[in-house]
């Protein structure tokens, strides 16, 4: 029996864990490129430097500038001295930190996390908030826990966050990584040469494979570009719990479109020319807006979940990379390029021996 649109099993596909890719290739535009057409029903095997051989003069590339922070944090918890492990996840108005966490035992209102300094491995002590040396640990006092396992933190300074992320922070790489430490490369490869507006959590990863060089190409084909803005947080990235999709509820991520880009974006349309997304943030900032009215510059928090049934009114392509099975990124694109098309070619991706995930290859979707 052939699984419902909503029902999550029908959004999973077996991958050979070498597949992974754990690591960048040695150049960003390295990359291979498979090309799903929804019209023809047809796939083909590309380089990611076809770009701009693949699509039309006229068309317009719109990316992500997000920029990824140093949300991942590692700690101790002052009173116990067990080890935490947590994510920056963003500020309230009153500046509280937003965070998640993991560690043995639970925790409670009043608790003081103690977060080493990145790149250090401080094994502490019981009572080691107590050690003269306090300038080795910044403190979170944990005020609430929301939805979620969300908590409200105050932190110990009214720094700026990003200035404190940059100090005890480090890489918020995916898990499926399997690293226990975040490499020198990683502050460099996990970030688009394009990155402008702090505050993602995780990579909007379709873009790391652009270089000036690519771009340069795509300009003279007469592909043009504009950018809009989403912090890629826990909405983009958390897992399904749910086996029926309509009951699953995204978590919200601010995202921003700007006059200019609403501008370039009809000038590009009314001239004949295609949106081509790149990456599943890009669609769903784009979609966010349209699905209210009119394109037009807004600002704010989209909880939007595109799922099979969903009406794509603004983006005609999308560049993305492969995603984790039963994600809400697959299912997104599932939306797009129909269930059947896109099983067939992950099958293709797996049996060419395509690179998966975050530092993985890329899939044009026209």
């Amino acid at each position: 029996m052939i699984p419902a649109d909503d029902d999550l099993s029908a959004y999973d596909y077996p991958l050979p864990e070498e597949l992974i890719a754990r690591y960048p290739l040695e150049r960003r535009d390295a990359s291979r490129l498979l090309v799903v057409d929804r019209e023809r029903r047809q796939i083909s095997h590309r380089q990611i430097t076809d770009l701009p051989e693949l699509l039309r003069a006229g068309d317009r590339l719109v990316l992500n500038n997000t920029r990824v922070v140093p949300a991942r944090l590692v700690g101790h918890r002052a009173q116990t001295g067990g080890h935490w492990e947590g994510l920056f996840l963003g500020t309230t108005p009153s500046r509280l930190w937003k965070i998640i966490g993991q560690t043995r035992g639970r925790l409670q209102p009043g608790e003081r996390i103690a977060l080493h300094a990145a790149g250090e491995n401080a094994q502490p002590v019981a009572g080691a908030s107590e050690s003269p040396d306090v300038r080795k640990y910044y403190h979170l006092q944990l005020i609430e826990r929301l939805e979620a396992g969300i908590w409200l933190a105050q932190p110990e300074t009214e720094d700026e966050p990003f200035e404190t992320l940059n100090r005890w922070g480090t890489v918020p790489l995916p898990p499926y990584l399997k690293r226990d430490e975040t490499e020198p490369l990683d502050w460099e490869r996990y970030q688009t040469v394009y990155a402008a507006a702090p505050g993602a959590v995780a990579a909007p990863t379709a873009g790391l494979h652009f270089t000036p060089a690519l771009f340069q190409a795509c300009e003279e084909k007469g592909i043009a570009r504009t950018t809009v803005t989403l912090h890629v947080g826990l909405g983009t990235f958390r897992p399904i719990a749910v086996d029926d999709l309509s009951r699953h509820e995204m978590h919200t991520e601010w995202c921003e479109l700007q006059e200019p880009a609403v501008r370039e974006i009809g000038e590009t349309r009314e001239k004949g020319g295609r949106i081509i997304a790149v990456g599943t943030t890009s669609v769903r900032t784009l979609e966010s807006v349209r699905v209210t009215g009119p394109l037009r510059a807004w600002e704010g928090q989209t909880n939007l979940f595109i799922r099979p049934g969903f009406e794509f009114r603004c983006v005609q392509g999308m560049l993305t990379n492969f995603h984790l099975p039963k994600s809400t990124l697959f299912v997104l694109i599932c939306a797009f390029a129909g269930r059947n098309l896109v099983h067939q070619a992950y099958e293709q991706a797996i049996s060419q021996r395509y690179r998966f995930f975050s530092y993985g290859d890329a899939m044009l979707i026209l």
